[in-house]
């Protein structure tokens, strides 16, 4: 069973949602972003997304466009977070799913990125510039490679093509809150709720919402419904913050514990 399954499978007998924070590797530093991961898995978190940077980040607001930016000026390449990866897996086993754009992957190399990833200690890819239709590219060489592919769904999304992508989904299903980039407005719980309902009704695969949860009421009432929550610009504004500071893991920490207790509140 794999690092996601097993971690879903855990928490669904507990009856918790899933704490999945977002940050971007490289930001301010590679050496800092292992310490980060670190903490966060000691904070609470139950599953990490680590953005990989790109010059191009369509889907980001400005909060994450600009840790992209630091992330590259600090020399962050997608080899470099690979390597990360391995270093941080000789301490934890979270699950680890590395979320950006098509580009840097392609010009890795589809299968020598499939075979680094995989030896590193990757569990999950989520290419938010890969429509479904053209997904087959990559889908069997990280299908092979023990990798799954993390499918977006939006508010836009039509039933019938979001029954077919529930159906053919890995991991779990991350539901985009709103229309628009990320950190870009305030999120609406009870028409979230509607469309995670209905999403529950098509497939077994976890529910994880992302987009807009800034805060632990926030997570507090996405958790009443969904199996995941996701907090990414929120977060990444207080690195951003603090930065090489000393209290940046003490920040970060203090923020996540936050953030759990909204879902502890939620599940009680």
């Amino acid at each position: 069973m794999s690092r996601i399954k097993a971690t879903f499978a855990i928490l669904k007998e507990q009856q918790k949602t899933a704490l999945i924070p977002f940050i971007t590797a490289g930001d301010p530093d590679l050496e800092v972003t292992a310490k980060l991961v670190l903490a966060l898995a000691d904070a609470g978190a139950d599953l990490i997304e680590l953005g990989v940077p790109f010059s191009d980040p369509m889907a980001d607001g400005p909060t994450i466009q600009a840790a992209s930016e630091r992330a590259l000026a600090a020399g962050t390449t997608l080899k470099g977070v690979l390597l990360l990866v391995a270093a941080v897996r000789e301490t934890t086993q979270i699950p680890l799913v590395l979320m950006g754009y098509y580009n840097p992957v392609f010009r890795y190399g589809v299968e020598n990125f499939a075979r680094d990833a995989a030896a590193a200690g990757v569990d999950a890819l989520l290419l938010v510039d890969l429509p479904p239709e053209e997904v087959a590219e990559i889908s069997g060489v990280m299908l092979k490679s023990g990798i799954d592919l993390i499918t977006l769904l939006a508010p836009t999304t039509p039933r019938e093509r979001m029954a077919r992508l529930a159906a053919a989904a890995e991991g779990y299903l991350y539901y985009v809150s709103m229309t628009g980039v990320t950190g870009a407005q305030k999120i609406s719980p009870e028409d979230i709720r509607v469309a995670v309902a209905e999403l529950k009704q098509m497939t077994d695969i976890p529910v994880a919402v992302g987009f807009g949860i800034t805060t632990a009421a926030d997570a507090k009432a996405v958790g009443s419904f969904a199996d995941g929550v996701i907090v990414g610009s929120a977060l990444v504004k207080i690195i951003a913050e603090y930065g090489q500071s000393e209290k940046l893991l003490s920040e970060v920490t203090k923020f996540i514990a936050e953030l759990k207790h909204g879902l502890t509140a939620s599940a009680s």
